[in-house]
């Protein structure tokens, strides 16, 4: 199973899209106060007398982990089914809709504070990218060998 360089990429996508819900994706800074984007989460940090005040929103700021989470199960189980390539393939093209479905979600939620504040754009936000990227190309190697084990059956 780990031999096969689909599973690899299937890997990546699983860490990719873990890394992505624990990294900011978008963060603002000012003196006395901070704004941070994650998946799960939008948080303000204020400083005061009182010490480190912190306001926290999950909805629906949390819809990018959720979509997230289904994307990584949807992989895990894709990774299983490596006897069944035509199943492994719908898996990944399923897989494709959640992971670009969490991308949308994380670039329409910090496209909304880019409006008002000007911020940095975390590592969380291109995170889904490699993502992607890596879902076409086990896709692609999944078919590739899909194809070799159709051509060598008709030999026989």
């Amino acid at each position: 199973m780990w031999q096969r360089i689909q599973t690899v990429f299937i890997a990546i996508v699983i860490l990719s899209l873990t890394a992505t819900i624990f990294f900011p994706i978008w963060v603002y800074s000012i003196p006395n106060e901070t704004l941070e984007l994650y998946a799960l989460h939008y948080t303000v940090k204020t400083a005061g007398e009182a010490g480190l005040v912190r306001n926290t929103t999950y909805m629906p700021y949390s819809l990018t982990a959720i979509l997230a989470v289904a994307a990584i199960t949807l992989a895990l189980i894709e990774i299983t089914k490596y006897r069944n390539r035509m199943l492994q393939l719908k898996l990944g093209a399923l897989n494709s809709l959640f992971i670009a479905g969490t991308m949308l979600c994380a670039v329409l939620f910090s496209n909304d504070f880019v409006q008002t504040y000007k911020g940095q754009y975390g590592l969380g936000l291109w995170l889904p990218g490699v993502a992607v990227l890596c879902n076409l190309l086990a896709n692609r190697f999944i078919r590739r060998d899909e194809r070799i084990v159709r051509e060598s059956s008709r030999l026989r």
